[in-house]
């Protein structure tokens, strides 16, 4: 492992304000070219001076900062600053920051042992508009309702502080602090103890690759970007350049803040592929060497997951095979091949994927370019993967495809209704982890639009311009909704009462069927890609999944045609038993198949549908 400036403490953060004594705080930031840093105590109006230590470090301990003081640090007698290692910014991101001590928090989940990766049933969701009130409380209230639907972990977009009340997420400024309008700290260990108690994982997405830009007051402390490269957000984050140690040790000190102080069992990464870093030692080594620390110290086993679309197998190998060792990575072809296989549009990346052929390569091998010429990229990309299908995160939608897009449009708004139980069973039927993007499973017509709360006018009106110039071929049109606006972000969130109504209800009780279905066959719930075999017809655009475990044969028949189309199911020694159909008249569809077909049998699969069967042999 590479030479640390700063020891990492596996046991608690370094960084920021900590309360190690209960009688005294531990005060710590990294500033290496001040001349004088100094704590500002709000209540009192005091000035306590920072002793300088080595590499860059200032140091205080001081019993006149109690937990929830408001406080600043004070740049060369200048600069009044938030604190960069911030847990919680009560003013937002412009205000003072708030003491938190982390070991006050009364945990309740001592017996919760995080489920296997390929056990997860993932639910992204985003806390503002997941509910009407838009915080971890409101999160909290739906528990009863993911468990029912069969979600074994949820996964949260970005909860560090960023400007104003709503945002994605992706703009946060303290990648230590909790968003305060969502509940805090606090409120947001109190969603992850409860998840536990109803038996439910807590992903969260965190980002690496960049800072946002309102609230950004990192460089007066420090280099901590570097102009050596840029990212589509700016600067990159100085991961490689002079003065690299130190930020390392920060965003370490991050992953390592959530998993142990807030129970958090899986980090979702975002975008890696933006992360620029040609340290000897990747950071995402760096970061998994002691996330492996921590487990070994605690004995709770919890996973790094990456948003990577550069299909390369460096980052999912493991360490001792020089990966980088991250546990999962999103797996974004599959949803491009599916997309376009059900009948989407074939602009922009899309371009690159002809529809069935690459959805079944997608089944088969995971990354569907790996070593192919991509037309879209101009070039010769990716390479061939033999990682596990507990390794490969698959979805239909996802926040960035729908929010993407101008108008926000979900699957319910784009694809038919029989259609969109199709994609949920090429998404279900996969030998890899699927996730559902909060709505999804009742086909929620709501959009989930673009938005942000920024309060600095120059920069409101460079995001506007930005959306503006991205989407102009498409105004035409249609308006493109003001990412500003507060009735933009109204408009994204979720209709709760919908679930009581047709055809809303019809398709919640579809998706808890196949969740089920999904767990209780052991040749779907098995994620072993070698026991799978896919064969497809282009011209009628039909797909056979066959997977199978120990005696147990599942075949699922994928038709995403608009007509009629007759499918073999494959030899088997025994009947082939129907499980399920969406073209079943109860899941509002045409007309159902037969219960038990004959082994090698023609069966008449019924346009938007889908059906699996299985078989057991001795």
């Amino acid at each position: 492992m590479r030479y640390q400036v700063k020891k990492v403490n596996l046991k608690q953060r370094t960084l920021g304000i900590n309360f190690p004594d209960k009688r005294e705080a531990k005060v710590c930031v990294w500033a290496p070219l001040a001349e004088k840093v100094e704590l500002l105590l709000k209540k009192s109006n005091k000035i306590i001076s920072l002793l300088k230590d080595d590499y860059g470090y200032w140091n205080l301990s001081t019993n006149e900062l109690l937990p929830h003081d408001p406080y600043l640090f004070v740049l060369d007698g200048e600069k009044e600053r938030s604190d960069p290692a911030s847990l919680y910014q009560p003013e937002g991101v412009h205000g003072f920051s708030e003491a938190i001590d982390l070991n006050d928090f009364p945990w309740t989940d001592s017996e919760w042992i995080n489920p296997l990766l390929e056990e997860y049933i993932i639910y992204e969701l985003h806390t503002g508009t997941f509910t009407q009130q838009g915080t971890f409380k409101g999160i909290e209230e739906k528990l009863a309702y993911l468990k029912l639907l069969g979600i074994t972990a949820i996964e949260i977009m970005p909860v560090s502080q960023f400007p104003g009340n709503r945002n994605w997420g992706y703009d946060g400024v303290f990648p230590f602090a909790v968003q305060n309008s969502y509940g805090g700290a606090t409120g947001l260990m109190h969603l992850v103890d409860t998840c536990h108690q109803k038996g439910i994982a807590v992903i969260l997405d965190v980002v690496y690759n960049h800072l946002g830009p309102e609230g950004n007051y990192f460089s007066d402390f420090g280099p901590y970007f570097t102009n050596k490269y840029n990212t589509p957000w700016g600067d990159a984050i100085n991961f490689d350049d002079a003065y690299c140690d130190a930020i390392r040790h920060y965003f370490i000190e991050n992953a390592l803040m959530w998993l142990r102080d807030f129970h958090i069992d899986a980090l979702r990464i975002d975008a890696v592929h933006a992360i620029k870093d040609f340290s000897p030692t990747h950071i995402l080594q760096e970061i998994k060497t002691h996330v492996n620390q921590l487990i070994k110290e605690t004995g709770r086993n919890q996973y790094l997951i990456v948003e990577l679309d550069l299909n390369d197998t460096r980052f999912i190998n493991p360490l001792e095979k020089n990966g980088y060792g991250m546990d999962a990575q999103w797996i974004d072809e599959f949803h491009h091949a599916l997309r376009v296989t059900a009948g989407g549009e074939k602009r922009g990346y899309y371009s690159d994927f002809n529809g069935i052929q690459h959805l079944a390569k997608a089944y088969t091998d995971a990354y569907v370019y790996d070593g192919m010429y991509s037309p879209h990229r101009l070039k010769t990309f990716g390479t061939r993967t033999v990682n596990p299908g507990k390794q490969f995160v698959v979805f239909s939608q996802n926040h960035d495809q729908v929010g993407n897009r101008m108008l926000g449009e979900r699957s319910s708004q784009l694809v038919s209704f029989e259609m969109q139980k199709v994609l949920a069973g090429a998404v279900l039927a996969s030998p890899f982890i699927p996730m559902l993007f909060m709505g999804e499973e009742w086909a929620e017509p709501h959009p989930f639009l673009y938005f942000v709360s920024h309060t600095d006018p120059e920069l409101a009106k460079a995001v506007r311009e930005g959306r503006k110039r991205e989407f102009s071929e498409f105004q035409e049109q249609n308006e493109m909704p003001d990412p500003l606006d507060t009735e933009t972000y109204q408009r994204s969130k979720l209709q709760w009462e919908l679930i009581d109504q047709d055809p809303y209800q019809i398709m919640l009780k579809f998706y808890q069927s196949l969740i089920t279905i999904r767990k209780q066959l052991p040749a779907l719930a098995t994620l072993n890609r070698q026991h799978i075999q896919v064969s497809f017809d282009e011209s009628n655009n039909t797909l056979t999944l066959l997977r199978w475990h120990a005696n147990q044969k599942v075949c699922c028949l994928l038709n995403f045609s608009q007509t009629k189309q007759t499918l073999f199911l494959p030899d088997a020694l025994n009947h082939w038993n129907k499980v399920l159909d969406s073209a079943d008249p109860k899941w509002k569809g045409p007309l159902a198949a037969p219960d038990q077909v004959n082994a090698s049998s023609a069966l008449s699969v019924q346009p938007e549908s889908f059906v699996i069967y299985t078989t057991e042999h001795a």
